[in-house]
């Protein structure tokens, strides 16, 4: 390991440690309480919501997507290769109990997710007919200001971790390469050309194209693994019981973290939660502030959704499969630990069907993370900056397809931790906006949305 390399490595495990773990975690659970657990008691509400046009293409109010297409063009960048390769990573560290704590960082990231998207769109602003919000918007004109500063920060290191995604490029070639022979230079062409086909044409296109393929996607591995489920469906409360217990008491995997226990299940769950859902990010926050909405509530409650469609439900997923095949105890990680897991019951399948689910899956964060590039560029240095900045991004992102993925992953770790500081700062700052703008809203009991069908 080379000098950079070094220096890169002991800077990202200082900014992601304890001190940051906690942060995320605590301002989650701050804003659960404060918000008196709607985050909790209102879900089913949220859930239904999906079944309403007025968050689909009906959706009226000002802004340029509608409220469910702001949904999916936010979980079109959090949907990665986290929910299968980065699962597999966090049993094989942290033992089965690592998913259980996966859990605790999606319960508490709704309520984090609640008050980004509730922020966003309360203090978003208009230029030249588009929606531009974020962190950096709600804390520059939430705050006042004497807080752009903190917004700057916040928006140069988002132009720095709009290129953390050539992780996935790089994730997506090792599949290519591994299963298709397709060499990497290859690789990297298909990228540059589909985050093009995407990205140019701004959040519209990337609302529209993450609307058709994000629930595809889902459903194709969903379906895949149900397969799996469902021939070891008597196993599945043991293997419940089995997470719980590890979370308090630890068990580590086959070949894993030595003497792995509650520290390391809580280490590698929490990590690999909050890289899951990236909540305390404020990313999201950019795609939510586009959406065609007045309801600033109402918006936030369908954002809450995205941890639990993404860690809760997509990570779970993987998890039960790891565990109820055993395939946790053979001492294999990543992607190839899934796909080892899927050739128990689909035989010389499982290969294939984690390659494609990499890829769709791989390319949805590199598509979406071009808007949240963008939307920094903009804030420092204008409008006039969106378009090159699209240009940058489909060029330089897929350069990851040929990088050192260890590399990647550490430069990944440190823009995150200097992404979620000032972030995480306005969140409790603006806390009392948050539950008052909430209580206001939901004064007597109101619903979040009315006529749903």
């Amino acid at each position: 390991m080379n000098v950079f390399e070094q220096a890169l490595s002991a800077a990202a495990d200082a900014a992601f440690g304890p001190v940051t773990i906690v942060l995320i975690l605590g301002t989650g659970l701050f804003l659960t309480v404060g918000l008196r657990f709607i985050t909790l008691r209102r879900l089913p509400e949220a859930v239904a919501m999906l079944a309403s046009p007025l968050i689909r293409g009906r959706a009226k109010g000002n802004g340029e997507v509608s409220p469910l297409g702001a949904l999916m063009a936010g979980l079109s960048a959090m949907i990665g290769v986290g929910k299968i390769a980065g699962v597999a990573t966090a049993i094989h560290l942290g033992g089965p109990g690592a998913l259980f704590w996966m859990w605790m960082t999606a319960l508490v990231g709704m309520a984090t997710k609640y008050a980004e998207t509730l922020l966003a769109v309360k203090y978003r602003e208009v230029h030249g007919g588009h929606y531009l919000g974020g962190a950096m918007y709600y804390i520059r004109n939430g705050l006042g200001p004497k807080w752009a500063w903190l917004a700057g920060a916040y928006a140069v290191f988002t132009c720095i971790q709009a290129f953390g995604p050539s992780v996935q490029a790089n994730t997506i070639a090792d599949a290519l390469r591994n299963q298709f022979s397709v060499p990497a230079w290859a690789t990297w062409i298909f990228l540059t050309l589909s985050i093009f086909a995407v990205r140019i044409g701004g959040v519209q296109r990337l609302a529209k194209v993450a609307g058709a393929v994000v629930p595809i996607m889902v459903m194709f591995y969903l379906g895949a693994c149900a397969v799996i489920l469902g021939v070891h469906i008597a196993e599945i409360p043991a293997a419940f019981a089995l997470v719980i217990n590890s979370a308090f008491n630890g068990q580590a995997a086959a070949g894993g973290f030595a003497g792995a226990g509650v520290a390391a299940a809580i280490r590698y769950g929490v990590a690999r939660g909050i890289f899951s859902n990236e909540a305390g990010m404020g990313t999201t926050s950019m795609a939510q502030a586009t959406a065609r909405s007045d309801d600033t509530v109402r918006q936030a409650a369908l954002s809450m959704l995205s941890p639990v469609i993404d860690t809760v439900i997509l990570c779970s997923v993987t998890g039960f499969v790891l565990i109820v095949t055993g395939a946790w105890q053979t001492g294999g990680t990543g992607a190839p630990l899934v796909a080892q897991a899927l050739d128990t019951v689909l035989a010389g399948f499982g290969g294939l069907i984690v390659s494609i689910a990499v890829v769709m899956f791989g390319l949805s964060v590199l598509w979406g993370w071009g808007l949240y590039g963008e939307r920094a560029a903009a804030y420092l240095f204008g409008e006039r900056a969106v378009v090159p900045s699209r240009y940058v991004y489909t060029v330089l992102v897929p350069v990851g397809a040929l990088l050192k993925l260890e590399t990647a992953w550490q430069f990944i770790d440190l823009s995150f931790a200097l992404m979620a500081a000032p972030n995480l700062i306005a969140l409790l700052l603006l806390s009392p906006t948050v539950f008052r703008v909430t209580r206001e809203r939901l004064v007597g009991g109101s619903k979040l949305i009315q006529n749903i069908r």
